[in-house]
């Protein structure tokens, strides 16, 4: 998402980030990464319950799909940054619209499975 930030803003829309851990991993993860965009934390998972997020096991590190997406993350130059609170809680992308509305949502099934930035952006762009 930080290397698209200025095309999500562009097209009308603002990005946060939620995480597990406490402020300063949140500290910590935000030097390491760079971003800009505000990071919130839910040491409490309140917001990963309330969206249905998932979580995922030591079998899901050794599906095709996980290791195709690893690769591809590596090939791009990410790594796996300091494990979080819940190395297993798997994530998710969503789009919300003016009036409470819920525009995309992605569940994420395993690790590295991400929503499309087309499909979000395409969203935006209605």
């Amino acid at each position: 998402m930080r290397d698209h930030e200025q095309e999500i803003r562009e097209a009308g829309a603002k990005i946060a980030a939620v995480g597990l851990g406490g402020t300063d991993y949140a500290r910590s993860f935000r030097e390491e990464t760079g971003i800009e965009f505000p990071l919130l934390v839910d040491e409490r998972r309140r917001a990963y319950r309330a969206a249905g997020l998932k979580q995922g096991g030591m079998l899901h590190l050794l599906r095709a799909d996980n290791l195709r997406w690893r690769n591809e993350a590596k090939a791009q130059g990410h790594g796996q940054k300091k494990f979080g609170r819940d190395p297993f809680q798997l994530g998710g992308s969503f789009v919300f619209g003016p009036g409470d509305r819920d525009l995309f949502a992605h569940v994420s099934q395993t690790f590295g499975d991400n929503a499309p930035l087309q499909d979000l952006l395409s969203e935006l762009r209605g």
